[in-house]
């Protein structure tokens, strides 16, 4: 079939991934399918009510690929899902990777319908799947009456929430009185089949363009360092719409493992659905960690069930964290990597401790990852220089879809893509990051962009100028203050701040927790906000930012602060 997406395959890249044997003949479907021929009965994902195997998940996404080729879906063409983490965003996956369709899973909860609307409008999907109610706004603003009418869809799949469908897949009824037989399965593992969006400084999402080939890759070789298996249960605490969640599912795929999905109701225990789940390696981030810890001191407990490893992404772990980890039986797997790139960097159950604390690890194979100068992409620095981390190998996207400008300006002139993040490696390849380049506040794992906050804020016309800032959090590791300084006879209340940013559109998981009055807001000479000048106000203490947001500020209003003398 006819590859209609242009991306950065070539000729040498093939043969030299395919040499290593980081890219192979496979796509992630045609190992599923190989799992239920040989295995039928072992189980491959689980929700909190419905465990199924792979057979059954094979032949829902055989039914699901046919549904949506009988409705003129094509190779190479959209599929967007907007999902919580449920069995539903698997099948999807395998569906797509069977037909060469393109599956946008990452749609997440904290998206307003709004930014839905806009992201399924620039990749032009032909299908959308997505579950009434579920999103930032959704409770009161319609995605389906709003994509009604968009001439490129095809199909909408509005699947019921989880627990309505008697234990089954939503998909049950394609099952049940299947379409024509679909289509022979794709067997290029090289095509673009996977459409996560993510976001640069301004906070614009680009999408991804990754293959089977790419996704597989590093997914194989951390399950190959860290023994993954047919017994294996891997349970993700972050959600499948995410890039992390949805390695978790792709490493116990090659692995015929199970994938376990978080999808607790609030106030259930985590440590219970663990132990009940007979779950051995987790994916999360620091706050997941922590939050666990906390729990399991709390109860008296000296053993986290059968879990033995635990993925900590998205941001730097607390030392103290790992080593009670370590204490409880569990090792910890410090890591790195982005959408881009995927898992590329982790540490191994055999490194010293210490290094696991310190460090991100070293490549696994397949990837290379080397320093460049901070003040020339183009020159590589020295060993134990701080510099801009670049990489390059087999888990490396295929470029920005629909985007020339910015695949071409995400590398450096020997071919590096250029993650954004500065950081440091020793002689032995263990990596350290020392910052981001990238203008992003990280809570709890979740990114959140200044850019857009600051955009929304300005639009209120009291705004003289605005700053997001990040503020320490002991649990989520970074929250959101918004710095603003008032244009002259004008000031409002930070809860009336706060209600213009709703009605603007910034999602309630984007909101500043809090909120900072200055009569001054500092300029570069060439004009630009000197944000490192409040955080460094607000960690000396010269200043002190009200809580805004949650049970600390629902009696706060603003905190009135002279900009400190420079």
């Amino acid at each position: 079939m006819a590859n209609t997406m242009l991306s950065l395959l070539s000729a040498e890249r093939l043969a030299e991934y395919e040499a290593g044997g980081f890219w192979r003949g496979e796509t992630i479907y045609a190992i599923a399918a190989r799992h239920a021929a040989a295995t039928p009965g072992a189980f491959a994902v689980r929700d909190r009510s419905r465990r199924v195997t792979y057979r059954e998940l094979v032949d829902a996404a055989d039914a699901l690929a046919a549904d949506l080729a009988a409705r003129g879906v094509r190779p190479g063409q959209r599929v967007a899902v907007w999902l919580p983490s449920r069995i539903e965003t698997a099948i999807a996956l395998l569906a797509c990777s069977r037909q060469a369709f393109v599956c946008c899973p990452s749609l997440h909860r904290d998206h307003t319908v709004g930014e839905i609307v806009d992201l399924i409008e620039r990749m032009r999907a032909t299908a959308v799947i997505a579950q009434p109610g579920y999103g930032a706004d959704a409770d009161h603003r319609d995605l389906f009456g709003q994509i009604a009418d968009l001439p490129f869809l095809r199909h909408v799949y509005a699947l019921p929430p989880v627990g309505a469908g008697a234990g089954q897949s939503a998909f049950a009824p394609l099952l049940a009185a299947p379409p024509a037989a679909p289509p022979p399965p794709n067997a290029d593992p090289n095509r673009v089949m996977y459409l996560p969006f993510t976001s640069g400084t301004t906070g614009l999402p680009k999408g991804v363009m990754h293959s089977d080939n790419t996704l597989l890759a590093s997914a194989r070789a951390l399950g190959e360092d860290w023994h993954f298996g047919p017994r294996t249960k891997v349970y993700t605490l972050s959600p499948l719409s995410h890039n992390l969640g949805l390695g978790a599912l792709i490493s116990s795929i090659i692995a015929g493992g199970e994938l376990v999905v978080h999808d607790l109701a609030r106030g259930m225990s985590l440590l219970d659905r663990l132990v009940e789940t007979e779950a051995s390696f987790l994916f999360g981030v620091p706050t997941h960690a922590i939050d666990l810890l906390s729990e399991m001191r709390a109860r008296g407990m000296t053993r986290l069930g059968s879990v033995t490893g635990f993925r900590i992404s998205g941001a730097a772990a607390p030392s103290e964290v790992l080593s009670e980890l370590m204490r409880y039986g569990v090792m910890p797997q410090s890591g790195y990597g982005m959408t881009e790139t995927c898992s590329h960097q982790y540490t191994l159950p055999t490194d010293d401790p210490r290094l696991i604390a310190e460090s991100c690890g070293r490549s696994c194979a397949g990837y290379e990852v080397r320093i460049w100068r901070r003040d020339d992409p183009n020159v590589e620095a020295a060993t134990d220089e701080v510099g801009q981390i670049g990489g390059r190998g087999a888990s490396l996207m295929l470029g920005y879809f629909d985007d020339q400008a910015a695949t071409e300006a995400a590398f450096n002139a020997q071919g590096w893509f250029m993650t954004g993040d500065l950081g440091w490696m020793d002689e032995a390849g263990y990596l350290r990051i020392t910052g981001r380049k990238k203008d992003v506040i990280i809570r709890g794992g979740h990114n959140i962009y200044p850019a857009r906050i600051e955009d929304l804020a300005m639009r209120h016309p009291a705004v003289e100028r605005v700053a997001a800032v990040p503020v320490a959090d002991e649990r989520l590791g970074e929250k959101v203050c918004l710095a603003v300084m008032w244009r002259a006879g004008a000031r409002l209340e930070a809860a009336e701040m706060l209600a213009h940013l709703d009605a603007v559109g910034l999602s309630k998981y984007d909101m500043p927790e809090y909120f900072l009055d200055v009569d001054q807001i500092p300029l570069t000479p060439s004009g630009k906000i000197r944000k490192r000048d409040i955080v460094d106000w607000i960690a000396q203490g010269r200043v002190a930012p009200t809580p805004v947001r949650g049970p600390a500020g629902k009696t706060a209003t603003k905190a009135t602060r002279e900009a400190p003398n420079r």
